[in-house]
C-alpha cells in the first residue's frame, strides 16, 4: 500500500486546514486508516482513526472537538483530516497510516512521507 499526504502548510492559530491522504495498491489487508503526527521534540502521536466503512472514528483527547476525520466513499482509498481552531501545539509533521481496527487501532507498516503543518501564534 502506498500512501501520499497533501494539504499541509502554514496557518494562523484559530484557522483551519484540510489534509488529504491518497492510498494506492492492494488494500485488502486493511480495514482502517489513521493520522499520526510528530511535533518538534515529541513522540509520534495517534491523532485520529477511521474504519473503512466510516462507522467508527476515534480521536486523541488533544484534538477532540476540533479535528474531524473522514473518508470519501466514492473514492474508497481517500481519507481526510479537517483541522479547525488550530493551535501552535498542533505544529507537526502529519502522517497517514493504513492498519486494522478491532478493539483498537493497529497500525501496519504502511506510511506516507508526511506533510508539514505549522501553526503560527
Amino acid at each position: 500500500v502506498q500512501l501520499v499526504e497533501s494539504g499541509g502548510g502554514l496557518v494562523q492559530a484559530g484557522g483551519s486546514l484540510r489534509l488529504s491522504c491518497a492510498a494506492s495498491g492492494s488494500t485488502l489487508s486493511i480495514n482502517a486508516m489513521g493520522w499520526y503526527r510528530r511535533g518538534p521534540g515529541t513522540l509520534r502521536e495517534l491523532v485520529a482513526v477511521i474504519t473503512s466503512g466510516g462507522g467508527t472514528t476515534n480521536y486523541a483527547d488533544s484534538v477532540k472537538g476540533r479535528f474531524t476525520i473522514s473518508r470519501d466513499n466514492a473514492k474508497m482509498n481517500s481519507m481526510y483530516l479537517q483541522m479547525n481552531s488550530v493551535k501552535p501545539e498542533d505544529t507537526a509533521v502529519y502522517y497517514c497510516n493504513a492498519g486494522r481496527y478491532s478493539d483498537r487501532y493497529y497500525p501496519l507498516n504502511f506510511w506516507g512521507r508526511g506533510t508539514q503543518v505549522t501553526v503560527s501564534s
